[in-house]
């Protein structure tokens, strides 16, 4: 029988190991990958067919926000994404739920406790930790993101990190005829008629950090 995968996405090697040891002693059926930054990630899950769970840090070094979320989201299709991280704050607890995370695991949490959500989240459930009620705009802008095709969600995230078309089609290896077909998509979807717009209404999702 396969063994599935735990795909863990992280760029620091005592939060890696530790993760690691945690699921090798309480769930010993599950193989370990491991990457340290979204490039890494993605090569490992074109080439691996078998993960069952990705656990991606929140903050990696060529990612900014939700950003490598979006671009491992495209590459896994239906695996379930959790992010671990250190800043647990309730922003960035809501707004992982609003883009459609399995889950949120803080690095604070006892190993026990970790392999304990990692097991949860394996089997197709869902882990949260408490936290104030998404406010509703988020929760709305939430759902309008889900309305995106993977592709369409990465064009927007390059639009927010502040790309232009020519060089988002370059990153995405996509003529510019397709980007300005995604970005009428995504105005409609998001209920917005340019840019500006769709970056101010969105960066409380792909960026929550930098919301006040």
């Amino acid at each position: 029988m396969m063994r599935r995968r735990v795909l863990i996405a992280d760029d620091h090697p005592m939060v890696r190991d530790a993760v690691r040891m945690a699921i090798m002693s309480q769930l010993p059926h599950l193989v370990v990958e491991e990457a340290t930054e979204i490039e890494s990630a993605e090569r490992i899950a074109q080439t691996r067919q078998d993960i069952a769970l990705l656990l991606l840090d929140y903050q990696l070094p060529d990612a900014e926000g939700f950003s490598g979320f979006f671009r491992l989201q495209h590459v896994l299709g239906n695996v379930p994404i959790a992010i671990i991280s250190a800043f647990d704050e309730p922003k960035i607890i809501n707004a992982a739920k609003a883009v459609g995370a399995a889950g949120f695991i803080s690095k604070s949490q006892p190993l026990d406790q970790i392999a304990m959500a990692i097991g949860t989240l394996v089997t197709g459930g869902v882990v949260f930790p408490a936290a104030p009620a998404i406010p509703d705009a988020l929760r709305d802008m939430g759902a309008r993101m889900e309305t995106l095709s993977s592709a369409q969600k990465r064009v927007l995230a390059a639009l927010v990190r502040g790309d232009l078309n020519k060089q988002i089609a370059a990153d995405l290896e996509l003529t510019e005829a397709t980007i300005k077909a995604h970005l009428t998509a995504i105005f409609r979807k998001l209920g917005v008629s340019n840019r500006l717009q769709a970056i101010l209404s969105v960066k409380p999702l792909l960026d929550p950090e930098g919301e006040p």
